[in-house]
C-alpha cells in the first residue's frame, strides 16, 4: 500500500475544517474533471482528489490517516505499526467483500450488526476497537482498564474525540487477533431498540523475551559451555513463573527443548520451546587464559574438521 499525502492533494493544511475540505474538493473536482480539462494528467488528478476527499471527509478515516504521522513521503510503502489504531473506537462498517478502501487496509473490515429496520426503532450500531494486552495477561487472565476515543466532527468542522473508559476482563488464553464482545456497549438504539455491541480486537504486545506463534511460545536460554557439555538443571523463565528444566549432556547451540503445555493456555494448551545458546566466559586474566589453554591441550578439538570437505 503506497502512501499519498491527502492534505497535499487537496491543498489544505492538516488542521483544515470540514467546510474547508468540502470547498477544496468542489474547486479541484471541477478544475480536473476530464470533461472540462484536456490535460494528459487531468483524469489521474481527478481520481486522486476524489480518493483524498473520501478519506478526509470522514472523521474515522481521517483519524486513521492522521495516525500514520507526518514522516512519510508520497510513494512510501505504508507498514502501519502494530499499535496503529489502538484505543480508537469506530462504528460498524464495511463487510469483508467490500472492504478495499484506505481505512480497511489499515484496520481491517469492521463487523456489521445487521440491517436496520424501518423507523422509529433502530438497533444501535456495533462499534469496533483494537486494544493491546501483554503476554502475561493472556497467560493468567487480567482485569484491564482501557480508554477509547471516538473521532467525530465538532461544530467548527474539526476532528475531535469523545473519550470513555472501560473496565474489561481479559480471559485466560485469548490469542492475538481474537475479539471480545461487550454486549450493549456499542451505539445507542433509537426508540425501544437495544444498543449495539462493542467488539474489542486483541493485539498481543511484542515481548522483550518471548516470541509467540499461535499458542506456542519460544524463549532463548543462555548456557555455559560446561552446562551444555555435561548437562545441568537450570531455571527457565515463563510468562507464568519460573520452572526447572534438565538440559541433557552434549547439547549443542540451537537445540530446541520442549516444555509441554507451558505455552498459552487453551484446550489444548500450547508448548513452551527453549532455544539453547552457549555463552563463552571471558578470558581476561592469566588464570582464565590458562584454563582455555588447558582445554585446548586436553581436547585437541578442531571445530572445522569437516568444514572444508
Amino acid at each position: 500500500m503506497k502512501y499519498k499525502d491527502y492534505y497535499a492533494v487537496m491543498g489544505v493544511p492538516r488542521t483544515a475544517t470540514e467546510a474547508e475540505i468540502k470547498t477544496a474538493h468542489r474547486k479541484l473536482a471541477r478544475k480536473f474533471h476530464p470533461d472540462l480539462n484536456k490535460d494528459a494528467d487531468a483524469e489521474a488528478r481527478f481520481k486522486d482528489v476524489g480518493e483524498a476527499y473520501q478519506v478526509l471527509k470522514d472523521p474515522e478515516k481521517r483519524a486513521a490517516f492522521d495516525a500514520l504521522g507526518t514522516g512519510l513521503k508520497d510513494g512510501d510503502e505504508i507498514r502501519p505499526r502494530p499499535d496503529v489504531g489502538d484505543g480508537f473506537e469506530f462504528r460498524g462498517g464495511a463487510s469483508p467483500q467490500d472492504a478495499d478502501d484506505f481505512f480497511s487496509d489499515l484496520f481491517g473490515a469492521r463487523p456489521r450488526h445487521g440491517t436496520r429496520p424501518r423507523a422509529p426503532e433502530w438497533p444501535g450500531e456495533d462499534h469496533h476497537a483494537r486494544v493491546s494486552i501483554s503476554l502475561e495477561d493472556t497467560y493468567n487472565g487480567a482485569q484491564r482498564t482501557f480508554t477509547l476515543q471516538m473521532p467525530v466532527i465538532d461544530e467548527q468542522g474539526h476532528v475531535t474525540y469523545q473519550t470513555r473508559t472501560l473496565d474489561v476482563s481479559i480471559p485466560k488464553g485469548i490469542l492475538d487477533g481474537q475479539r471480545l464482545r461487550l454486549a450493549g456497549q456499542g451505539g445507542a438504539g433509537i426508540g425501544n431498540a437495544p444498543p449495539g455491541d462493542l467488539y474489542l480486537e486483541v493485539a498481543l504486545e511484542e515481548h522483550k523475551r518471548f516470541r509467540v506463534d499461535g499458542r506456542d511460545v519460544t524463549v532463548d536460554l543462555p548456557l555455559a559451555p560446561w552446562e551444555a557439555a555435561l548437562g545441568a538443571e537450570v531455571i527457565v523463565p515463563t510468562p507464568s513463573g519460573q520452572v526447572t528444566m534438565t538440559v541433557p549432556a552434549g547439547s549443542a547451540a540451537g537445540r530446541r527443548l520442549r516444555l509441554r503445555g507451558r505455552g498459552i493456555p487453551g484446550n489444548p494448551a500450547g508448548d513452551l520451546y527453549v532455544m539453547l545458546g552457549i555463552v563463552l566466559p571471558p578470558a581476561d586474566t592469566e588464570v582464565q587464559k590458562a584454563a582455555y589453554n588447558a582445554m585446548r591441550e586436553a581436547f585437541k578439538f578442531d571445530p572445522r574438521a569437516h568444514f572444508y570437505g
